[in-house]
């Protein structure tokens, strides 16, 4: 079947309305007419827990728990919602773009900036974790002290509000937690992130506040949907509620937010930078810029896919590199359970069939 993409800030076709498996019996309870002020309630409640949770899955950086073909219009892309010719989503993904020195002597440096989502499919961190063993050194973000360790498997304890929030949201979508899932004792990984102390410190001098970041983001999104209409509306997010296979249908409409992704990053990046973005980025290529002082020539950068456009056009401008190719790995897997058991017999057959030759 035929795949197309809508990539941040692209222009694409009226979206159509999604199907969910609710039952009318579920909303029977509810007089006609204006919805009684509860539902009114629900509604909103949900609205804020699916633009909290995406600002929660690439947004807000992973924090430990305390001790205890490439194209010209590609631009800025480093996440993109695949289709299927009918339009319906087949796949959240991330990409992996790779930047080559321009200076003739450095033509053995490369520089891969791997986006990523902070709760994703299990198959998606396995691939994560076979990726990064190609490289000499692996700089990954994560707010904690300089040295911290992050025991496979047990990262995502911290009681912190936003580790709450990210485990609520894979609670809730049927997914993992990326600090469950990568394995953060590999040799070649380097912390490139700012410790709690310095992320506190420069928010508080800046006058900043992860509240004020989580409103904006709430207010862009409610202009959002005023001016297009054809996204996720107070229905559609009711029933997916109600609906029977809720982790589908909500992971679904969530993966369409992420479509606005460069418009959301402006809600709170603006021209001064952010704590959130631009200043942990500078930490990150500083470390960068240390590794390749230090020798090293096979280099990732493992950071969330809302910190990758500042990146890109920093590590352009410090290191003077440019884009040399980029590959997409599948996130969120948001084909249904009777696709995905199509597409497997598919393979299957077209695997005994090129046996057979």
């Amino acid at each position: 079947m035929a795949r197309r993409e809508n990539g941040t800030g692209s222009e694409h076709k009226q979206r159509k309305p999604f199907q969910t498996n609710v039952s009318s019996r579920c909303l029977s309870h509810f007089p006609a007419g204006a919805p009684p002020s509860s539902l009114k309630v629900m509604i909103r409640h949900a609205r804020l827990a699916v633009i909290l949770g995406v600002v929660a899955a690439w947004a807000l950086p992973a924090l430990a728990a305390k001790p205890a073909k490439e194209s010209a219009d590609d631009g800025h892309k480093f996440l993109r919602l695949e289709r299927d010719d009918k339009d319906d989503p087949l796949a959240l993904e991330t990409a992996v773009v790779r930047y080559k020195s321009n200076d003739p002597q450095k033509a053995d440096l490369t520089i891969d900036l791997i986006g990523a989502v902070h709760i994703g499919e299990r198959a998606y961190y396995e691939k994560l974790n076979k990726e990064f063993e190609q490289y000499d050194v692996l700089l990954y973000e994560l707010v904690a002290p300089e040295g911290t360790k992050i025991p496979k498997g047990g990262g995502s304890g911290s009681g912190h509000p936003v580790a709450l929030l990210q485990n609520g949201m894979k609670d809730m979508l049927e997914l993992e937690h990326q600090l469950e899932r990568v394995d953060y004792e590999k040799e070649n990984f380097v912390h490139a992130d700012m410790s709690a102390d310095d992320f506190s410190k420069s928010m508080t001098d800046r006058g900043e506040s992860m509240w004020q970041i989580m409103f904006r983001m709430m207010g862009h999104q409610i202009a959002q949907q005023s001016k297009n209409p054809s996204r996720t509306s107070d229905a559609e997010l009711l029933m997916a509620l109600f609906d029977r296979n809720r982790a589908f249908t909500l992971k679904r409409l969530m993966a369409e937010q992420f479509e606005d992704l460069e418009g959301a990053m402006s809600a709170f990046e603006g021209p001064g930078g952010s704590t959130l973005i631009s200043e942990r980025n500078k930490v990150a290529l500083k470390v960068l810029a240390r590794e390749i002082a230090d020798g090293k020539k096979k280099i990732g950068i493992f950071y969330g896919a809302g910190h990758m456009p500042d990146m890109e056009e920093r590590l352009i401008k410090d290191q003077g590199v440019h884009r040399d190719g980029e590959r997409w790995l599948v996130a969120w897997d948001l084909r249904s359970k009777a696709k995905r058991a199509a597409d497997a017999a598919r393979a299957k057959e077209e695997a005994g069939s090129k046996g057979d030759k």
